[in-house]
């Protein structure tokens, strides 16, 4: 009887040690593993690369513009018809040109585009370019005509020039010829601000009416570009050039 019983008493002293081998097995593998993640991470540490100055000014540069174009929008939903689209604002039917002329169309719907230009420039456009954002980044506003594609290239580049430059007209007429001019410290700074462009008829729209347009085109400064200091010179209160050709 004793000798059926040792075997027994072996079995069940073999069975008791088993869960404490197996403990220290993955308590070993839970170290191991642990010093990997470690010594993995220490390598990742020493090979990183800081991140580059210039990438992290460049994405700030991006945020700050985007920014800018966002508040621009909300300001520009007073003016129904104007829209911002990337870095441009199309005035849409709010600034269309009649076949083969360089002055606003007049209708009963639109009465008075000159006007409308001038309020939206003075309260959007110039607002914001005299806060941080705008003092900081905005370099120039272009100007750019656009024609529909009738007539030879070269005649449709003159006629989209004359239509940006009609948008200067509007914008530093003085009180000698409209009875609602902008400030002089608005036209000193659309002098400074604004060029012109002509586009001829790239860029045409659905309609020939539609692409007889202007459109405003944001340009912002780069990283480290130094902005050109202002003219020290009068405003010219002369007639608009074009309505005497």
């Amino acid at each position: 009887m004793i000798g059926l019983k040792l075997p027994a008493r072996k079995r069940a002293r073999d069975e008791a040690e088993k869960p404490f081998w197996i403990s220290f097995a993955d308590l070993m593998t839970a170290l191991m593993v642990l010093f990997l993640v470690a010594v993995t991470v220490a390598l990742f540490a020493v090979t990183a690369k800081p991140p580059d100055p210039v990438s992290v000014k460049q994405a700030q540069r991006e945020r700050d513009i985007q920014k800018l174009l966002h508040e621009i929008a909300d300001a520009t939903k007073e003016y129904p018809g104007i829209r911002v689209r990337g870095h441009s604002i199309e005035f849409g039917d709010q600034a269309l040109f009649p076949t083969n002329e360089h002055k606003f169309l007049v209708d009963k719907e639109h009465p008075a585009p000159d006007s409308k230009l001038r309020s939206f420039v003075s309260k959007v456009i110039l607002t914001k370019a005299n806060d941080a954002l705008g003092e900081k980044w905005l370099k120039r506003i272009v100007a750019e005509g656009f024609a529909d594609q009738r007539g030879t290239y070269i005649n449709n580049l003159n006629l989209s020039l004359q239509r940006s430059e009609r948008v200067l007209c509007v914008l530093l007429a003085s009180s000698k010829s409209v009875t609602d001019p902008l400030t002089e410290a608005d036209r000193l700074q659309i002098r400074e601000l604004f060029l012109v462009g002509g586009s001829s008829f790239n860029a045409l729209k659905a309609s020939l009416k539609e692409s007889r347009r202007i459109e405003l085109r944001l340009e912002f400064l780069e990283l480290d570009e130094i902005r050109q200091p202002s003219r020290d010179a009068p405003l010219d209160d002369a007639a608009c050039p074009l309505d005497s050709r």
